[in-house]
């Protein structure tokens, strides 16, 4: 596979658009190979018609053709091999460790999925036998389960090039719903997205699913804007800014035919440092804290910005221990010039508003697109007279709170946004207060953690990577492990349907063998 930099009409690749665009190396500013061609409105029409003719067949593939596609797509894209890996790293300036393990939670989050299908009972089908001779009136036989809403449009995102964009979990999650996936290219990283892209439709013609089941376009906002859309276009999802997801969500409630948005936006994840926690371990939870900070250049949803901690003589300790660990972090390649730009801004505003606790001995090279950590204290009262301090600053920057004492700490969390996690570090000394400040945790995050901090996300059944808004526009949903499924499909009943008419996994003998409800009851059984 090479990149062409051709949209995607399904199987077909298109090019007839005049706007062109190229990758850059964000490391050394370079221009890439490969000219990205944008689609044009007459593409876009027929994109759209393959999804809407794709999703008419595809909703009815069996559970184990669609495990079979997703394990498919896993196997092409693990047959890219270094080649994918190395346009990646030049893309987007991540090392090849990271991406080497990023690609790996791509290829299990599509394997995961197609063991989901497999099993079955995600379905969550339901039966409610008919009661004839029910006075006063008959009951009627009843029976319900999930289906696939329709073609889904899928945005890849800036921070992860392969975990969140043209395989993610969005694409994943919505394909094995029974969803066409219509995936606008993210521009930082097209020609990952496009190698990709064609790792999923070769799988495609390999398992004999629709043309049309995957398409893959190169647009501008407008574009992408006009697809969010267009009638056929039943869902998005979105992980990026707050200003792009509200863009994307205003667009798709405000249609004739309003359709859900799972937008991922802006998060600044608190932590809370309770003051025996602090006693017990300042120098080790600095230490985790610096970690976590830094991690890939802080370009992470779930990167902490946010500590409350009571002002002591032991959070003086945690300080100090923490300009130990953030003075030998060295800077690091952000991924794009304008990421990195926004960052030096927003740590520009930090200094004449908060207090500079630390910061890397080695600053960022003038001229190079790299991001070096950045902490800072500010006073609660300060905190909470001045809103911008809580706004995310995207890259390895973060603000202590120093409050008074764990009332303060109560009454800032009560004030914050929505978030995708909350952390608390707590010891036996801090029980008393402890469950006040878990109970506003739990109002304000979709992930709560004890212990630890929050960048490295599992991708399993029992994970949430969502929260109230603004970290997300819908916080009963999730777009990280099996229950991200949920997103892109509705409940159907029927009603005294014959037993020919019905889906599989309704019918009396239970031919799938998955867990249903049966009159109350959970069963694998049959309806006698």
């Amino acid at each position: 596979m090479e990149i062409t930099g051709k949209n995607r009409i399904g199987f077909t690749a298109s090019a007839k658009g005049t706007q062109q665009f190229q990758a850059s190396n964000p490391a050394t500013g370079q221009l890439l190979p490969g000219n990205f061609t944008l689609v044009t409105e007459d593409e876009v029409k027929a994109v759209m018609a393959q999804a809407a003719s794709a999703f008419e067949l595809y909703q009815n593939t069996t559970p184990e053709q669609k495990a079979v596609f997703l394990e498919t797509i896993a196997t092409e894209i693990m047959a890219l091999g270094d080649a994918l890996l190395e346009r990646a790293q030049q893309e987007s300036g991540l090392p090849i460790p990271r991406l080497t393990g990023e690609r790996a939670r791509t290829t299990g989050q599509l394997q995961a999925f197609a063991q989901l299908l497999r099993e079955g009972s995600w379905v969550d089908a339901r039966i409610d036998t008919a009661i004839p001779d029910r006075q006063p009136l008959p009951k009627p036989d009843l029976r319900s389960m999930l289906v696939p809403l329709g073609p889904v449009m899928v945005f890849g995102a800036s921070n992860f090039p392969f975990a969140y964009s043209a395989a993610g979990g969005d694409t994943a999650s919505a394909l094995a719903a029974g969803c066409p996936v219509i995936l606008k290219v993210h521009p930082l990283h097209p020609g990952t997205d496009e190698l990709v892209g064609q790792a999923i439709l070769s799988a495609a013609q390999k398992t004999n699913m629709p043309n049309g089941i995957f398409s893959l376009v190169f647009a501008d906002e407008a574009t992408a804007i006009r697809i969010v859309t267009d009638p056929v276009v039943k869902a998005v999802g979105f992980t990026g800014s707050r200003k792009g997801g509200m863009a994307i969500f205003n667009a798709a409630v405000n249609r004739p035919q309003p359709i859900p948005v799972y937008a991922e936006m802006s998060a600044v994840n608190p932590v809370i440092m309770l003051p025996g926690a602090v006693a017990g371990n300042a120098a080790g939870i600095a230490q985790g804290f610096a970690a976590s900070v830094s991690l890939g250049v802080g370009q992470f949803c779930t990167n902490p910005g946010l500590v409350f901690m009571v002002e002591d003589e032991n959070s003086n300790t945690f300080i100090s221990a923490l300009q130990e660990s953030i003075k030998s972090i060295a800077p690091a390649t952000m991924l794009s010039t304008g990421i990195c730009a926004a960052y030096t801004a927003g740590v520009e505003r930090l200094k004449h508003k908060a207090v500079l606790a630390a910061s890397s001995n080695t600053p960022a090279t003038a001229g190079k697109t790299e991001g070096s950590p950045w902490i800072f204290t500010v006073q609660q009262k300060d905190f909470l007279a001045d809103k911008t301090l809580s706004e995310e600053v995207f890259g390895p920057v973060s603000v202590i709170v120093l409050c008074k004492n764990v009332s303060e700490i109560i009454d800032v969390l009560q004030q914050a946004e929505g978030q995708l996690t909350a952390t608390v570090h707590a010891a036996d000394a801090d029980q008393p207060g402890l469950a006040a400040v878990i109970n506003v945790m739990k109002e304000k995050a979709g992930r709560l953690l004890f212990g630890g901090f929050p960048t490295g996300v599992e991708v399993c059944d029992a994970m949430v990577h969502g929260g109230p808004f603004p970290s997300t526009t819908d916080g009963r949903s999730t777009s990280v492990g099996s229950a991200a499924i949920l997103r892109f499909v509705r409940p159907v009943a029927y009603q005294n349907f014959p037993q020919v008419f019905l889906p599989d996994a309704l019918k009396n003998e239970n031919p799938l063998r998955i867990l249903r409800m049966i009159n109350g009851k959970r069963t694998t059984g049959v309806v006698s």
